[in-house]
């Protein structure tokens, strides 16, 4: 499984999260996506046996049509379709189990399968009309089982069950003499499966898309700094460190981190007072995460008021040019006071340190690249502050 997603920052995470009241699903198509690809192993699996089961019952009551027709033409006939309909769904199971199949090549495989059962059953319905009643509870079972067994959309199962609803009714009040009360009871039959079917299928998606809701947001508050909304040290530590550098390493490309730290940072707390000092906290971050690339870069609350960015596949021009401007868009950056009066203003420094990790090079940790840049940050502070000091270790080496 995916590991579940996290909203890039807290004032997004509603609306991110946000489910469809109609439908069960996420409203958002990313988070939508997110999710179904978090769960598609699960799906596919669930898909596979499904359609196998429901195959081997479709073939095996080809002994009603013996029963009711005996050896003859129309028996051959509807064995055949049966055969036709598990054939379809064989190869559909076969490819959920064996081939790694996309969402849209899941939901195509269930709706196919699904239309082969259920116009074989109008053409069974359609050569044994003695047996509408019978073929009404069927029906009903099989609605069913689309809803809420055969993983698909809610609104294909729609598309698929409610036309194949109101054309049994059709082929049934044309084909056999019924009294008005069984008209009635066929036809109330009918929709209550639908109406079973289609609202406990909604009441999946919800279950199901709750839960997962419910671990992201744990997810969230574990890897994130709960007031600048970046990611906090336990996930650089445990989530960063090692797949950066690892794939870094198999590629051989260049990594930069720039580390910053906000000048004079308890100079604002004792003048303004600390909700100030949190706000200017939070406009700096709101800067990096506008300037950094969303799922590419990492920014990091390494401190109280030091913040990291990793910059995977980055050269030392482009971490010092990220550098540099952020700087210069935080010292012109003027954050309304809390208590109202006045803005506060500040600046930063910042430390840019990077390193090749092709063949042949000085191999360096993340580490030890994070700690050349605390050295550069603090020589950008002992310098004057509101400055940029970097240094390739390629070249250093």
């Amino acid at each position: 499984m995916q590991p579940y997603p996290t909203p890039a920052a807290p004032t997004c995470a509603a609306d991110a999260m946000a489910i469809d009241s109609f439908t069960g699903e996420f409203a958002a198509p990313a988070t939508e996506t997110a999710f179904l690809e978090h769960k598609a192993a699960q799906t596919r699996a669930l898909l596979g046996f499904t359609l196998l089961f429901c195959a081997a019952f479709y073939v095996s009551f080809g002994a009603t049509d013996y029963a009711a027709l005996g050896f003859g033409h129309r028996f051959t006939l509807l064995f055949g379709a049966r055969l036709a309909v598990a054939a379809t769904a064989g190869v559909c199971a076969w490819l959920a189990y064996r081939r790694p199949l996309s969402i849209r090549a899941m939901r195509l495989a269930a709706s196919t399968a699904e239309f082969a059962g259920l116009a074989a059953f109008m053409l069974i319905a359609a050569l044994r009309p003695a047996e509408m009643h019978w073929h009404a509870m069927s029906l009903a079972i099989m609605l069913v089982v689309i809803y809420l067994y055969i993983p698909n959309r809610l609104a294909y199962a729609l598309a698929l069950a409610l036309p194949t609803t109101g054309g049994f009714m059709l082929l049934a009040f044309a084909a056999v003499p019924m009294s008005h009360g069984d008209m009635v009871t066929l036809g109330m039959l009918l929709v209550l499966a639908n109406a079973f079917g289609a609202l406990a299928a909604r009441r999946y998606n919800l279950v199901s898309r709750e839960e997962y809701r419910a671990r992201a947001e744990l997810q969230y508050a574990a890897d994130r700094d709960h007031l600048s909304g970046c990611y906090n040290r336990r996930y650089l530590h445990e989530k960063l460190m090692g797949p950066e550098l690892a794939r870094a390493q198999r590629f051989g490309h260049s990594l930069t981190v720039v580390l910053c730290d906000i000048d004079h940072f308890k100079r604002i707390n004792d003048t303004h007072g600390h909700a100030d000092g949190d706000a200017v906290i939070r406009g700096f971050a709101t800067l990096l995460r506008e300037m950094t690339r969303e799922h590419v870069d990492t920014v990091v609350r390494y401190g109280g008021e030091e913040f990291l960015a990793v910059l995977p596949e980055t050269d030392l021009a482009g971490g010092v040019h990220l550098a540099e401007r952020l700087r210069a868009a935080f010292a012109a950056l003027r954050t309304p006071s809390t208590s109202g009066a006045g803005t506060v203003a500040a600046t930063a420094s910042f430390g840019v340190a990077c390193a090749s990790f092709g063949p042949g090079a000085a191999q360096q940790t993340l580490r030890e690249l994070i700690g050349r840049a605390d050295a550069l940050l603090y020589e950008a502070k002992r310098n004057g502050r509101d400055r940029v000091r970097a240094v390739d270790l390629r070249q250093a080496a």
